[in-house]
């Protein structure tokens, strides 16, 4: 990564790479072992003298301190990573001054630079010796994708060679150390298998983070299944937490009369006592897998059908991959949606609430099968807007605190959680005149088309109408952001997926 910019190295002869294999191991035989890491393993890896690191690690110090003060800050080191043509996104500037600041003053003297290179190189070393397991002291494609493999990422044999090509400077099919260290030796996280190749994936194959779409960080070649297991838990819990306020919104969304809070809370509690609070939450929570599933593949499917030949999407190829595959999948599972609706809405007034099977039967065999797909077509019409308008802020919103509170900073849990509160709030709030009317043809039991119900909506209440239930639905969007995160966080510890 770094050397990349600054000198070519040439290729390790076979010789040299027999010396290298040889003094890496203390017995014959394929288990065979390493001694512990040394400076002296680093150099020979390097084929580079003492005084010849000492040159190279100088040599990258001044480049870094063009203007010749002794010490690198913030600046300096973005300027030095800009001109080593890294994606913007991913100098990660403020991390290697944090990493190498090791008296914390905000700037980096030789001596620190000095001792973050040894720490690296001793870091590198050592997963370059664990997945080069020939001892031949370079990696062959095959070690790569058997190291990939065992960290639970499965690659094509395109994608594998992308990825050798990309360390592989002088094109001869293996990676030798030399090119190994120069393409992660300004890469400021710990160096596993996985960060190396997650930091591959997002520098030189497509930004995945389609905040309205799917969660940040997933890729379809890591551990997809768990993922998605993790992202059902983390649906489930936020859905069954939030599940009052969503029950109070539809009850608000299908009264054509004014309602107020209080009085919807106790008509809701005298129903149904405690558990009248969540009614339909069990079919909400049982169609948030299969929709998440159903969703996540489509999108990958998509997206390799609208990205360029080198694997780009864009900001359009993204909305368009993440409203086609939201509409694929809430059209799945769109029946379940329908019962849920008329689960909550049906019993109000009373007193009992209808068993969910006789209650499906009932819509099958009085209103026959169409009738599940009642609503189906306001709901489509919001997704596109709904993702574009959560998309364009949620992006913005980030690239702003970037730019002006983190100074080029990755945004934590905190400002991941604001910037999805705000955009998700404008979001909802541009569709949600498409929600109100969604919801009333689900709960009728009569035929009406969308624009019966817009027009009936507006005569009899106005604009007012329309944005029946805002307020729960918006109240439902910090702790609904806020479950997810710590859930979905929790689940990935829990399976292994940070």
């Amino acid at each position: 990564m770094s050397g990349a910019g600054v000198e070519k190295h040439a290729n390790l002869p076979a010789p040299a790479a027999a010396t290298m294999a040889s003094e890496a191991q203390t017995g014959p035989g394929p288990a065979k072992k390493r001694a512990a890491a040394s400076m002296d393993h680093v150099l020979a890896a390097s084929r580079e003298t003492t005084e010849e690191r000492e040159a190279r690690i100088r040599s990258l110090f001044n480049f870094f301190d063009s203007q010749n003060v002794g010490h690198l800050d913030y600046a300096l080191i973005e300027r030095g990573l800009s001109e080593m043509q890294i994606p913007a996104k991913y100098k990660f500037a403020k991390e290697l001054l944090d990493v190498c600041d090791a008296n914390n003053d905000g700037t980096v003297d030789y001596h620190e630079f000095r001792k973050y290179m040894d720490d690296k190189e001793l870091e590198l070393y050592r997963i370059f010796q664990a997945i080069d397991v020939e001892h031949n002291g370079c990696i062959l494609p095959e070690e790569l994708w058997d190291a990939l493999v065992k960290a639970g990422i499965e690659l094509d044999d395109d994608e594998l060679a992308s990825f050798v090509d990309h360390v592989d400077k002088d094109n001869n099919g293996i990676i030798t150390f030399e090119e190994w260290r120069d393409f992660l030796l300004l890469y400021p996280h710990e160096a596993t298998i996985e960060n190396i190749y997650r930091y591959w994936e997002r520098v030189y194959l497509v930004d995945i983070g389609e905040h309205a779409v799917i969660p940040e960080g997933i890729s379809k070649h890591v551990s997809a299944t768990k993922y998605l297991i993790a992202g059902g838990v983390a649906g489930a819990a936020s859905r069954t937490a939030t599940a009052p306020l969503d029950l109070l919104k539809v009850i608000f969304q299908v009264q054509t009369k004014c309602v107020s809070i209080g009085p919807a809370v106790q008509s809701i509690w005298k129903e149904g006592g405690l558990f009248g609070f969540f009614r339909g939450n069990g079919i909400n929570v049982v169609k948030v897998s299969p929709e998440s599933a159903i969703k996540f593949y489509t999108y990958e499917m998509l997206k390799s059908v609208i990205g360029d030949n080198n694997g780009g999407i864009g900001t359009l190829g993204r909305l368009t991959a993440g409203g086609l595959a939201g509409a694929v999948a809430q059209t799945s599972i769109y029946p379940m949606d329908l019962v849920k609706t008329r689960l909550q809405t049906c019993s109000s007034g009373t007193g009992s609430v209808p068993n969910l099977g006789k209650l499906a039967r009932d819509i099958w065999v009085q209103e026959g099968p169409r009738a599940f797909y009642k609503g189906l077509m306001p709901s489509l019409l919001g997704i596109i807007p709904y993702a574009g308008i959560d998309l364009a802020a949620y992006e913005t919103l980030k690239d702003m605190s970037r730019k002006y509170i983190l100074h080029d900073g990755e945004p934590g849990v905190l400002v991941q959680l604001s910037c999805g509160t705000i955009s998700g709030t404008l979001g909802a709030m541009c569709v949600y005149p498409l929600q109100v009317v969604r919801t009333r043809m689900q709960a009728q039991q009569t035929q009406s088309t969308m624009s019966d119900v817009f027009k009936n909506t507006y005569r009899s209440e106005s604009l007012r109408g329309f944005y029946k239930g805002l307020f729960p639905n918006l109240l439902k969007v910090v702790p609904s952001a806020s479950i997810t995160y710590l859930v979905y966080e929790a689940m990935k510890k829990s399976l292994h997926l940070n």
